[in-house]
């Protein structure tokens, strides 16, 4: 018999594993945000980055195998463990 991989159960557990790496990430970028904001700096690659972040999740339901699965992450998100 041979293993198969439920891809819709893979696909949650990685969604989950990437929303709580993001948490700090975003938290971090909040604050950057706020610092930029109040000297009067330019906030663009910040905003960019918390939308990027924020978008990884919905990127993990059209992936169709475990390697596109695991191909959704972000470097800001650290390593993949």
């Amino acid at each position: 018999m041979a293993i198969t991989i439920n891809i819709p159960k893979a696909k949650e557990i990685w969604k989950n594993k990437i929303r709580v790496k993001r948490t700090n990430v975003l938290a971090k970028l909040d604050i950057d945000y706020m610092r930029a904001n109040e000297s009067g700096a330019d906030t663009t690659s910040i905003v960019t980055d918390k939308q990027t972040l924020r978008d990884l999740p919905s990127q993990v339901d059209t992936a169709t195998t475990t390697d596109e699965i695991k191909a959704v992450w972000n470097d800001k998100l650290g390593d993949k463990e």
